[in-house]
Formats: structure tokens, C-alpha cells, sequence
């Protein structure tokens, strides 16, 4: 006789959690910044476990189990792809010179007053054009955080403003695939979603600006043109600086405007910058491979190691040495190990239905329409904690709160920007999801560091709560005459 299967109850869905809450914090306290290395990733292997047993006891079998696992995995596989790309890519634009070009030119034409500010406006522009956040940090932000460091600003808070821009652009930009997701998920179009959004972004964006154009005026900039002044020197004598390199991003942006998928042009971004090295940096070629007799079998060898493991530049300026170095694909294998088991854990979760049940208990508390909107928000980041990937925080909290919204009359735009301004923009905040996972193994700083200064991304979530309370722009199809369900 077949067991039939149960629903879990609340307290049964809500251990694992528990668990996995539990073992973190422990794993911060005791292994600090390292807790990422290794201990985070069995903890999620651990609450898997426990969440698989109470799977089990409801009737399910360690096939379906292992099916959801597989499924979830799966699901993040592209994200994982273009984490090794991206590593790659970082190792032939630092082979090549394109990222100590960036750097080289910025500090020529950034003032560290306003550094902060430029470096937020310069991620929003690009990430509009590219609809992509994690290409946005990958090129040009590694860029903005090399001349950060330069000018002596805190790479927390550097990274803080890049995340900020880049993030602004995933939601705003019609080439964004979260962009595209949550009014599919919600039942609206695309357009009247971006226009919508507009109610909370630009304030929210105003607000992120503004902070950190006020606190570019309290940073120290003593000694800055001293400093900078090596570090450019330093530069110039290691690379041969040619605007030309400036093609090679300038292709990679042209391709994702084109809509060309992120994975092949970002491929193609870093066999050019290999290319590239070969024909304007020989001598940096030379030097990281170790051959000089043999310029072919040299130029391999270097683009190889650039592409796969650890690359580091030798200059006059010990800082600059410091900053141009890149780990390769290899760099980014601790991330792709955090990913998997973030999504092992997540897909254990939703095999029994356990995520469902905690997010449908959350919409018994949503009486009012500020309430239903906050409840919305935090169910988004609620599985962003648990599911641990910000397309999930999208569509299973949009095909939960739909009706709801309808019946009460609310326009699906109304659900389609809650899901944006709370499951896309806080995925990056949260170490173990696959977006803060990338981003903190790009730039090189931890989550739990940028998180303070991501001004943009939790008070995104904030802004539509609260214009949700106030009842200010909120769409009604009782406003147009349209009849409610």
C-alpha cells in the first residue's frame, strides 16, 4: 500500500531553518570571514539532511527528494557557468592591461570627493544598457573598486555603491531577465512594470545618491595625491596603456545590448582580452608565464593561467602588485561549492512543500493593503534566505500572492514591483544566495562587509512598504472602472 504523502506542519518546516540559522551564526562566530571556506556550506548540507528526514516521515521518497536536489541544482547552472566565465574574464582583462587601463584612467578623472557618487551613477548607466548586474560588477566594477582602493576609500564601501548601481539596472532595464520574470509572474506587461517601478526606484536611487555624495565630503583625501600619483606611475611603467583596449568592453557591452546571452559575450570578452595581452602587453605576457626563449608556447602558457588560476603583476608599488591580481576560474570554485549546496538545501525544502507552508502562513497576518504588500517583501527575501536564488524569490511568491492581490482589487503592476524591489535587489545581501555568493567572490569583498553600504538594495524594500502603507500610487482596477473578480 502506497503511504500517502502529508502536508508539514508549520513547526516541521520551520526546524530546518532553525538549523541552518544556527549552525551559521556559529560558524561566524568561531571562523569569522572564513565561515564561506567550507563550514557555511556543510551547515547547508547538515539542515538539508534534517529537512530530508522530516521529507521522508511525511512519505515521500528519497527519489522525489533527490529529484527536487537535481532540479534545484540545475536551475542555478547557468548562474554557475558564468561565475567561472567571469573568473576567467577578470584573468586575461588583467593579463591584457583593460582593467589597469580602467583604473589608470579613472584615477586621471575621478576626484575622491566624488568618487562614491560617479561610481553609483556609472553602474546605473551601465547596467541599464546591459540589463545584467553581474556583468555591470564584473567588468567595470572590478575597475571602480581597484581606483577606490587607489584613493584610499574603504572596499566595502566601494563595493556598497558599485552593487548599488549595478542592482538599480537589474530592475530597471528591459534586457534584465528578473525584469522580464515578475510581471510575467504577476500578469502584467513589461512596460507598464518598468514605468510602475519608477515610483519607488527614483526615490530610492535619490536617496542612495545623495548619501553618498554627502559622504564623499567626510572621507580623508590628505595624502591621496601623493598616493595616487605612484600608483599612476606605477601603472604606466608596468603596461603599455593604449585606448584601444577600451574595445574589448566596449564589445562585451555592445553584444548584451544586442541581447547576445551573457555566458557566450562574456566568453567572448575573455579570449579577446587573451588576445589582446598577447599583442599589447608581451612583456607582461613573459613575465607571469616565466618563458622568454619561445613567445608562442609563452603567450599559451600566460593566457591559460590567467583564464584558470592565480595571476598577480609585479610592479614598483607593493599596493598596485597587491591589486592586480586575479584568481582565474579556480578563484571562483569556492563560490560554485557555497551555490550548490545553497541549492541542495533549497530544493529539499521545496520537494515536501515545507518553503509553501511557511509562505502561505505569512499571507494569514496580510489584512490591509500595506500589509499585504509587506507580507509580499517578506516572503521575497524569506526565500532568498532559504532558497537561496532570487529567480525562486520571484516566481513562487508571485504565483502565491496573484490572486490575493486580485481579489482585492490590487493592478498586477502593484505585486510585480513588490517582487522586484524586495526579491531582486536583497538576493545580493545574503552571503549564501547564489547573487551575494557571485558578487562578494567578484569584487573580493565578503557579503556580510558591502551589505551596510548597499544603500540601494535594502532600501529598495523599505520604499515600496512604505508607499504601500501610505496608499500613494498604488493601482486599483476599481480606478479605472474595470470590474474586480
Amino acid at each position: 500500500m502506497t503511504e500517502t504523502k502529508r502536508v508539514p506542519a508549520l513547526w516541521q518546516a520551520l526546524i530546518p531553518i532553525a538549523v541552518l540559522v544556527l549552525l551559521l551564526a556559529v560558524n561566524v562566530i568561531i571562523f569569522g570571514v572564513d565561515a564561506t571556506g567550507g563550514p557555511n556550506q556543510v551547515a547547508m548540507v547538515i539542515a538539508a539532511g534534517v529537512a530530508g528526514l522530516f521529507s521522508i516521515s511525511l512519505g515521500y521518497k528519497w527519489s522525489e527528494i533527490e529529484h527536487s536536489i537535481v532540479k534545484s541544482i540545475s536551475s542555478a547552472m547557468a548562474a554557475i557557468l558564468i561565475l567561472m566565465v567571469i573568473g576567467a574574464l577578470a584573468g586575461t582583462w588583467l593579463l591584457s592591461g583593460i582593467v589597469p587601463a580602467m583604473i589608470y584612467y579613472g584615477l586621471k578623472i575621478l576626484n575622491p570627493t566624488i568618487f562614491l557618487f560617479a561610481a553609483t551613477i556609472v553602474c546605473c548607466i551601465v547596467s541599464v544598457a546591459t540589463g545584467s548586474s553581474w556583468s555591470t560588477v564584473a567588468t567595470v566594477g572590478i575597475a571602480l573598486l581597484g581606483i577606490g582602493k587607489t584613493l584610499g576609500i574603504s572596499e566595502p564601501l566601494v563595493a556598497g555603491a558599485i552593487i548599488s548601481g549595478a542592482y538599480f539596472g537589474d530592475k530597471m532595464s528591459p534586457l534584465s531577465d528578473t525584469t522580464n520574470l515578475a510581471p510575467a509572474m504577476a500578469g502584467t506587461d513589461l512596460f507598464t512594470h518598468i514605468k510602475y517601478m519608477m515610483y519607488t526606484t527614483f526615490p530610492t536611487l535619490l536617496i542612495t545618491l545623495i548619501v553618498f555624495f554627502i559622504w564623499g565630503f567626510t572621507l580623508d583625501t590628505t595624502n591621496t595625491a601623493t598616493e595616487t600619483e605612484a600608483v599612476l606611475k606605477a601603472i604606466d611603467s608596468a603596461f603599455n596603456l593604449n585606448p584601444i583596449l577600451f574595445v574589448v568592453p566596449a564589445i562585451v557591452i555592445f553584444m548584451i545590448i544586442k541581447k547576445v546571452p551573457a555566458l557566450p559575450a562574456l566568453l567572448v570578452g575573455s579570449l579577446l582580452g587573451g588576445i589582446f595581452a598577447i599583442i599589447f602587453q608581451p612583456h607582461i605576457v613573459n613575465q607571469v608565464s616565466g618563458i622568454t626563449t619561445d613567445f608562442a608556447k609563452s603567450s599559451f602558457l600566460a593566457v591559460m593561467k590567467s583564464m584558470s588560476i592565480s595571476t598577480s603583476i609585479q610592479t614598483d608599488n607593493a599596493m598596485i602588485s597587491g591589486l592586480l591580481s586575479s584568481k582565474g576560474m579556480y578563484g571562483m570554485m569556492n563560490t560554485i561549492w557555497l551555490i550548490i549546496c545553497a541549492m541542495m538545501f533549497g530544493g529539499v525544502m521545496e520537494s515536501c512543500g515545507m518553503l509553501r507552508v511557511i509562505a502561505e502562513r505569512i499571507i494569514l497576518f496580510a489584512h490591509s493593503t500595506g500589509s499585504l504588500v509587506a507580507s509580499t517583501a517578506a516572503t521575497c527575501i524569506f526565500f532568498n534566505l532559504t532558497a537561496s536564488d532570487q529567480y525562486m524569490a520571484i516566481a513562487v511568491p508571485g504565483r502565491m500572492f496573484a490572486e490575493t492581490y486580485r481579489k482585492r482589487g490590487l493592478k498586477p503592476e502593484v505585486l510585480s514591483r513588490t517582487l522586484e524591489d524586495s526579491g531582486t535587489v536583497t538576493s545580493v545581501l545574503i552571503p549564501w544566495n547564489t547573487c551575494g555568493a557571485t558578487q562578494s567572490s567578484v569584487l573580493g569583498v565578503s557579503t556580510w562587509a558591502y551589505a551596510p553600504f548597499a544603500i540601494f538594495c535594502y532600501i529598495s524594500p523599505l520604499m515600496t512598504v512604505l508607499q504601500a502603507y501610505l496608499n500613494f500610487k498604488i493601482r486599483r482596477f476599481s480606478d479605472d472602472g474595470a470590474k474586480q473578480a
